[in-house]
Protein backbone atom coordinates (compact mmCIF):
# COMPACT_ATOMS: atom_id res chain seq x y z
CA UNK A 1 0.00 0.00 0.00
CA UNK A 2 1.24 3.32 -0.54
CA UNK A 3 1.97 6.06 1.88
CA UNK A 4 0.18 9.19 2.73
CA UNK A 5 -0.62 11.96 0.91
CA UNK A 6 -3.31 13.54 1.90
CA UNK A 7 -3.53 14.56 5.63
CA UNK A 8 -7.44 16.10 6.69
CA UNK A 9 -8.13 17.61 10.02
CA UNK A 10 -11.55 17.83 11.19
CA UNK A 11 -12.90 20.74 13.07
CA UNK A 12 -15.38 22.97 12.88
CA UNK A 13 -14.50 26.84 11.34
CA UNK A 14 -14.28 29.96 13.09
CA UNK A 15 -13.25 31.43 16.72
CA UNK A 16 -16.48 30.35 18.41
CA UNK A 17 -14.71 26.63 17.94
CA UNK A 18 -11.30 27.31 18.18
CA UNK A 19 -9.96 24.95 21.06
CA UNK A 20 -13.02 22.83 21.44
CA UNK A 21 -12.59 18.85 21.76
CA UNK A 22 -14.22 18.61 18.58
CA UNK A 23 -11.24 20.67 16.79
CA UNK A 24 -8.88 18.10 18.02
CA UNK A 25 -8.23 17.47 13.91
CA UNK A 26 -7.62 20.88 13.14
CA UNK A 27 -5.43 20.84 16.58
CA UNK A 28 -2.97 18.01 14.78
CA UNK A 29 -2.78 19.12 11.19
CA UNK A 30 -2.13 22.48 12.47
CA UNK A 31 0.55 20.84 14.70
CA UNK A 32 1.95 18.81 11.48
CA UNK A 33 2.42 22.28 9.02
CA UNK A 34 4.24 23.66 12.39
CA UNK A 35 6.41 20.94 12.90
CA UNK A 36 7.27 20.41 9.00
CA UNK A 37 6.53 23.84 8.09
CA UNK A 38 3.50 24.46 5.83
CA UNK A 39 1.39 27.53 6.08
CA UNK A 40 -2.29 27.08 5.49
CA UNK A 41 -4.19 29.10 2.76
CA UNK A 42 -7.85 29.61 2.20
CA UNK A 43 -8.45 27.38 -1.30
CA UNK A 44 -12.32 27.72 -2.46
CA UNK A 45 -12.25 25.21 -4.60
CA UNK A 46 -11.21 23.04 -2.19
CA UNK A 47 -13.71 24.33 0.58
CA UNK A 48 -11.35 24.41 2.84
CA UNK A 49 -7.78 25.35 3.76
CA UNK A 50 -4.48 23.90 2.28
CA UNK A 51 -1.08 23.24 2.98
CA UNK A 52 1.99 21.38 1.33
CA UNK A 53 4.71 19.84 3.41
CA UNK A 54 7.32 17.53 2.88
CA UNK A 55 7.97 14.39 5.31
CA UNK A 56 10.21 11.77 4.98
CA UNK A 57 11.27 13.75 2.08
CA UNK A 58 7.90 12.95 -0.05
CA UNK A 59 5.26 15.97 -0.49
CA UNK A 60 1.78 15.66 1.88
CA UNK A 61 -0.87 17.96 1.56
CA UNK A 62 -2.58 18.88 4.52
CA UNK A 63 -6.53 20.22 4.57
CA UNK A 64 -8.77 21.82 6.81
CA UNK A 65 -12.28 21.70 5.53
CA UNK A 66 -14.72 25.01 6.12
CA UNK A 67 -17.77 23.14 5.28
CA UNK A 68 -18.21 22.32 9.37
CA UNK A 69 -17.76 19.17 10.71
CA UNK A 70 -21.24 17.54 9.49
CA UNK A 71 -20.18 18.16 5.54
CA UNK A 72 -16.65 17.31 5.55
CA UNK A 73 -17.09 15.14 2.86
CA UNK A 74 -16.90 17.30 0.67
CA UNK A 75 -13.95 19.38 1.03
CA UNK A 76 -11.98 15.65 1.60
CA UNK A 77 -13.38 14.76 -1.88
CA UNK A 78 -12.60 17.32 -3.38
CA UNK A 79 -9.24 17.54 -2.20
CA UNK A 80 -8.77 13.82 -3.36
CA UNK A 81 -10.15 14.73 -6.74
CA UNK A 82 -8.33 18.03 -7.54
CA UNK A 83 -4.71 16.17 -5.85
CA UNK A 84 -5.78 12.79 -7.68
CA UNK A 85 -5.52 11.20 -3.93
CA UNK A 86 -6.89 7.63 -3.12
CA UNK A 87 -8.89 7.56 0.02
CA UNK A 88 -6.23 4.91 0.54
CA UNK A 89 -3.89 7.61 0.73
CA UNK A 90 -5.29 9.76 3.31
CA UNK A 91 -5.33 9.91 7.10
CA UNK A 92 -8.59 11.71 8.63
CA UNK A 93 -7.59 13.04 12.14
CA UNK A 94 -10.67 13.62 14.60
CA UNK A 95 -11.62 13.63 17.85
CA UNK A 96 -12.87 9.98 19.45
CA UNK A 97 -15.06 9.71 22.47
CA UNK A 98 -14.03 6.25 23.06
CA UNK A 99 -10.35 7.27 24.04
CA UNK A 100 -9.20 9.18 27.10
CA UNK A 101 -7.35 12.47 27.02
CA UNK A 102 -3.95 11.94 26.03
CA UNK A 103 -4.54 9.00 23.71
CA UNK A 104 -4.22 8.96 19.84
CA UNK A 105 -4.63 5.55 17.95
CA UNK A 106 -4.14 5.12 14.32
CA UNK A 107 -7.24 2.95 12.27
CA UNK A 108 -7.60 1.85 8.99
CA UNK A 109 -10.83 1.76 7.16
CA UNK A 110 -14.24 1.14 9.63
CA UNK A 111 -17.31 2.84 10.32
CA UNK A 112 -17.91 6.26 11.86
CA UNK A 113 -18.78 5.31 15.50
CA UNK A 114 -21.41 8.61 15.37
CA UNK A 115 -18.36 11.06 14.31
CA UNK A 116 -20.10 13.11 12.07
CA UNK A 117 -17.58 14.34 9.60
CA UNK A 118 -16.78 10.94 9.52
CA UNK A 119 -19.93 10.16 8.58
CA UNK A 120 -19.87 12.83 5.85
CA UNK A 121 -17.05 11.38 4.15
CA UNK A 122 -17.63 7.60 4.08
CA UNK A 123 -21.46 8.09 2.88
CA UNK A 124 -19.88 10.54 0.10
CA UNK A 125 -16.94 7.89 -0.69
CA UNK A 126 -19.06 4.70 -0.09
CA UNK A 127 -16.93 3.18 2.37
CA UNK A 128 -14.33 3.99 5.03
CA UNK A 129 -11.01 2.73 3.27
CA UNK A 130 -8.91 5.75 4.84
CA UNK A 131 -6.78 5.96 7.85
CA UNK A 132 -8.00 7.66 10.66
CA UNK A 133 -6.25 9.00 13.72
CA UNK A 134 -8.50 8.96 16.52
CA UNK A 135 -7.42 11.99 19.08
CA UNK A 136 -8.93 11.08 22.45
CA UNK A 137 -11.06 13.05 24.01
CA UNK A 138 -12.78 11.04 26.71
CA UNK A 139 -16.56 10.50 27.17
CA UNK A 140 -18.61 12.96 29.35
CA UNK A 141 -20.51 9.94 31.05
CA UNK A 142 -23.74 10.16 29.21
CA UNK A 143 -25.64 10.55 25.74
CA UNK A 144 -26.92 14.00 26.82
CA UNK A 145 -24.06 15.45 27.81
CA UNK A 146 -22.03 14.49 24.27
CA UNK A 147 -22.81 17.99 22.16
CA UNK A 148 -22.01 20.20 24.91
CA UNK A 149 -18.59 18.08 25.98
CA UNK A 150 -17.36 17.96 22.11
CA UNK A 151 -18.32 21.57 21.43
CA UNK A 152 -16.62 22.48 24.98
CA UNK A 153 -13.37 23.57 25.97
CA UNK A 154 -10.65 21.49 27.45
CA UNK A 155 -9.34 22.17 31.03
CA UNK A 156 -5.88 23.34 31.11
CA UNK A 157 -4.69 19.67 32.32
CA UNK A 158 -6.69 17.48 29.67
CA UNK A 159 -5.19 20.12 27.02
CA UNK A 160 -1.78 19.52 27.98
CA UNK A 161 -1.95 15.60 27.06
CA UNK A 162 -4.01 15.86 24.19
CA UNK A 163 -0.99 18.17 22.97
CA UNK A 164 1.49 15.28 23.70
CA UNK A 165 -0.69 12.72 22.41
CA UNK A 166 -0.11 15.12 19.17
CA UNK A 167 3.01 15.12 19.36
CA UNK A 168 3.28 10.87 19.90
CA UNK A 169 1.32 11.14 16.69
CA UNK A 170 3.59 13.78 15.24
CA UNK A 171 6.77 11.33 16.26
CA UNK A 172 4.69 8.35 14.38
CA UNK A 173 3.75 10.34 10.84
CA UNK A 174 7.15 10.27 8.78
CA UNK A 175 6.58 6.07 9.34
CA UNK A 176 3.17 6.67 7.82
CA UNK A 177 3.76 8.72 4.87
CA UNK A 178 6.37 6.12 3.59
CA UNK A 179 3.96 3.43 4.41
CA UNK A 180 4.83 1.68 7.12
CA UNK A 181 1.29 1.54 8.72
CA UNK A 182 1.95 -1.26 11.05
CA UNK A 183 5.30 0.33 12.14
CA UNK A 184 3.70 3.63 12.77
CA UNK A 185 1.04 2.21 15.04
CA UNK A 186 3.28 0.06 16.88
CA UNK A 187 5.13 3.10 17.60
CA UNK A 188 2.35 5.45 18.28
CA UNK A 189 0.36 2.86 20.25
CA UNK A 190 3.36 1.99 22.73
CA UNK A 191 4.37 5.68 23.38
CA UNK A 192 4.60 6.06 27.02
CA UNK A 193 1.79 8.49 28.11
Amino acid sequence: MDGLRLIVGLGNPGPDYARTRHNAGFAFVEAVADRFGGRFSVEAKLFGEAARVDIAGRPVWLLKPATFMNLSGKSVQAAQRFWKIEPEQTLVAHDELDLPPGTARLKFDGGHGGQNGLRDIIRLQGNGRFHRLRVGIGHPGSKDKVTPWVLGRASADEAVVVARAIDDALDALPLAVEGNFMDAMTRLHTAKP
